[in-house]
């Protein structure tokens, strides 16, 4: 009989999927926690010791956890970056640790587009206008000036990262009629086709209309935007970011908008969060802000049961596997 590796699924998993991997694996799900901590806290001592794959979203996969798990063979993070396991020690078991890059990209972009529509037509300071009781019969006009902005068609959108959120923002970008330029020093000139220009960083702050922002956060980026590219923005220009905070230096970037240099922004990530209650941010009208929930969505679950699914029957097959997060460090080991 053929062996059948045995699963361990600690994350928020689609039974679907799950009942179809019983093809080729023993999978037990056991109930997905919110907590963030390390799975050897778990209790599950006995489900841990027999696994040979850990498929695992907030659980953190730990020296700790893996001294339980001594039959462990594989671990999937349901993550695009795999933050929630020690990857050196996997790689000194030889363990490799699978991604699900690309799990959230189209409720991100879904949430980014919506943000940025959000902010440039004034959503949410509209709505607090209005629900404050302000729109009076004395100036029924009153609001369509106070809210008064542009619109989307033939106005330039500016994409910092042309990967799997990016893209899916130029095609919503087209779909509004907007002209698009990508900054994404890794793609070659023609990634985009007729759809997005691939431009320097600098022809994209000063050009765009409105900006938004999808590179990764590593070192290189870390910072990225600073007082320079903040002062190259049109005073009419309004920035977006649903990707990572830290992308935008925040002494720079408060300043602007203290001094309303730009028309406005939008923010579904913040340097710290939860948000302080007594941040400055609160107190700007011309900011709209989320409690950052891009990726909050069933829908990401079903696509990281997918992306895990299909990358545990290539590791079955003995294929290769996409998203190793060690994979080099797997292969200087063997070598």
């Amino acid at each position: 009989m053929t062996h059948r590796p045995k699963i361990l699924v600690t994350a928020a998993f689609d039974e679907g999927v799950a009942d179809a991997l019983a093809d080729a694996f023993d999978v037990e799900l056991v109930e997905a926690t919110m907590d963030g901590a390390s799975l050897a806290e778990r209790g599950l001592e006995a489900q841990l010791a027999s696994a040979e794959v850990i498929v695992a979203e907030l659980d953190v996969v730990d020296e700790a956890t893996l001294a339980l798990a001594p039959a462990l063979k594989a671990v999937v993070s349901c993550r695009a970056k795999p933050v929630n396991v020690d990857l050196d020690a996997c790689t000194a078991r030889g363990i490799p640790v699978i991604t699900t890059p690309g799990r959230n990209a189209e409720v991100t972009a879904d949430l980014s587009f919506a943000l940025l529509m959000a902010t440039v037509r004034h959503v949410s300071a509209s709505e607090r206008w209005l629900r404050e009781g302000n729109w009076t019969a004395d100036d029924v006009f009153e609001p369509y000036e106070r809210f008064r902005s542009i619109g989307l068609g033939g106005r330039t959108l500016g994409v910092l990262g042309g990967g799997a959120v990016g893209r899916r923002m130029v095609r919503r970008a087209r779909g509004f009629g907007m002209d698009v330029l990508v900054y994404d020093p890794f793609l070659p000139a023609d990634a985009f086709g007729e759809e997005a220009r691939i431009a320097p960083l600098d022809e994209v702050m000063s050009s765009a209309d409105i900006v938004t922002v999808h590179v990764p956060l590593m070192p290189e980026t870390e910072g990225l935007i600073g007082a320079r590219e903040l002062a190259l923005m049109k005073p009419s220009a309004f920035l977006v970011n649903a990707g990572r905070a830290a992308i935008i230096e925040e002494a720079a970037l408060m300043e602007v908008l203290r001094e309303r240099r730009i028309a406005g922004a939008g923010f579904d990530v913040f340097y710290e969060e939860p948000l302080p209650r007594d941040s400055e941010l609160f107190s700007f009208e011309h900011v709209t802000m989320t409690p950052h929930i891009a990726g909050a969505s069933d829908d990401v679950i079903a696509e990281h049961s997918r992306i895990a699914a299909a990358a545990l029957r290539s590791w079955l097959a003995g294929e290769q596997v996409p998203g190793v997060a060690n994979a080099r460090a797997l292969a200087e080991r063997a070598a």
